[in-house]
C-alpha cells in the first residue's frame, strides 16, 4: 500500500466485511503518519462500505457500526462511507441513511455514498433529501448497464458513479487473449472468486468466443497507444458520462498494477477508438434485460 501511495495512487477502497481490510488500512495509515511527510497523509483517502444485516436501523445501531470502522481504520472521520442494502422490500435503508447523514453532520463521516443501489432507489433516496455523493456499481466494457438508466439520473442530480469490475477481475487483459476455456487446462485458470464471477458475466453477455472478439479490439487500441488492455478498459469506462472514478482491484503482495494504472491518466482515446470499442461491446446482449439494473445480480431470488 505504501508503494501505491508513493506512486500517487492514494485512494483505497474496502468494506467492513472484506476480512481484515479496515485493520490493514489502520496499520498503513499509521505508517504514513510516521514515515511520510504531511502532504502525503493529506492525499490518502480510505473509502469503506457498510453492509448491515436487515435489522431495525436505530440511531445507536448505525452509530455503533460506524464506530467499529472508525476504530479499525484508526481515523476520527471516515473519508467516505458507502452503504449497501440487500432487500428493498425493507425500507430500513432510508432510516439508516438518515442516521448516516446525522453522523456526517457530526463530523464522523465526511461523505455518505451508496454501493450497488439501482436507479429507482437512488431517486427515492435523493427525493428524501439524503445528500449521497456517489454510487459504486459494476461497470465495464461488457457491463454497460449504468449508462442505460442511472447515468442520466446522475447527470441530472450531480451524483457520481464509482466503478468496480472494470477489468473484470483480470479477464480484460492480455492473459486471456486468444484462449479457449472450453478445453480443460488449456487456458489460464479461473482461480479467484473474482475471475469466476466475471466469467459468469461474460457468459450472460454473449460467451467466450464473442469476448475474444472484444479482447482483440481492445488489444488493437492498446497497441496503437503503447499501453495494455486493462489500461484501455479502464480509460473507456472513465470516459463514460457520470463516471468519477474506477476501482482497480489488487491482490496485495501477489500482483502489482502501478504502471498500468498510472498509464490510464495519460491515455486519450480518440473517436475511432471509442467507436470500435463501442461496436464490439454492443455485439453482446443487453445485460439490463438479462440481469436487471445495477446491483440486481445481488438481489435475485
Amino acid at each position: 500500500m505504501l508503494n501505491y501511495a508513493d506512486a500517487g495512487l492514494t485512494t483505497f477502497d474496502m468494506a467492513d466485511h472484506y476480512g481484515p481490510a479496515e485493520d490493514l488500512f489502520g496499520i498503513f495509515i499509521n505508517r504514513v503518519r510516521r514515515e511520510r511527510p504531511p502532504e502525503v497523509l493529506e492525499n490518502i483517502r480510505g473509502l469503506t462500505k457498510w453492509v448491515p444485516p436487515p435489522v431495525k436501523m436505530t440511531s445507536s445501531f448505525v452509530r455503533d457500526s460506524i464506530n467499529v470502522s472508525r476504530r479499525r481504520m484508526d481515523v476520527s472521520s471516515l473519508d467516505m462511507l458507502q452503504f449497501h442494502w440487500w432487500d428493498y422490500s425493507n425500507p430500513g435503508y432510508l432510516d439508516a441513511l438518515k442516521h448516516l447523514t446525522d453522523l456526517k453532520d457530526e463530523g464522523k463521516i465526511k461523505t455518505v455514498a451508496l454501493t450497488n443501489f439501482d436507479t429507482e432507489r437512488l431517486q427515492k433516496i435523493l427525493e428524501n433529501g439524503i445528500p449521497v455523493v456517489s454510487n459504486q456499481v459494476q461497470h465495464s466494457v461488457v457491463d454497460m448497464r449504468p449508462q442505460q438508466k442511472m447515468a442520466e439520473l446522475c447527470q441530472l442530480t450531480g451524483v457520481k458513479l464509482i466503478t468496480y469490475g472494470t477489468v473484470m477481475g483480470g479477464l480484460l487483459s492480455e492473459k486471456f487473449l486468444d484462449t479457449n476455456l472450453s478445453i480443460p487446462f488449456a487456458g489460464p485458470p479461473l482461480n479467484t472468486p473474482s475471475l469466476q464471477k466475471y466469467k459468469r458475466m461474460v457468459d450472460a453477455w454473449g460467451g467466450w468466443s464473442l469476448f475474444q472478439n472484444l479482447l482483440q479490439t481492445l488489444k488493437q487500441v492498446a497497441s496503437k497507444h503503447g499501453v495494455s488492455i486493462p489500461t484501455v478498459a479502464v480509460r473507456y469506462v472513465l470516459d463514460q458520462p457520470a463516471v468519477a472514478g474506477s476501482m482497480v482491484g489488487v491482490r496485495l503482495g501477489l500482483a502489482e498494477h502501478i504502471k498500468d494504472t498510472n498509464a490510464v491518466f495519460s491515455l486519450v482515446l480518440d473517436e475511432e477508438d471509442l467507436s470500435s470499442i463501442r461496436e464490439a461491446s454492443e455485439k453482446g446482449k443487453d445485460l439490463l434485460k438479462v440481469i436487471g439494473d445495477c446491483g440486481d445480480e445481488y438481489r435475485r431470488a
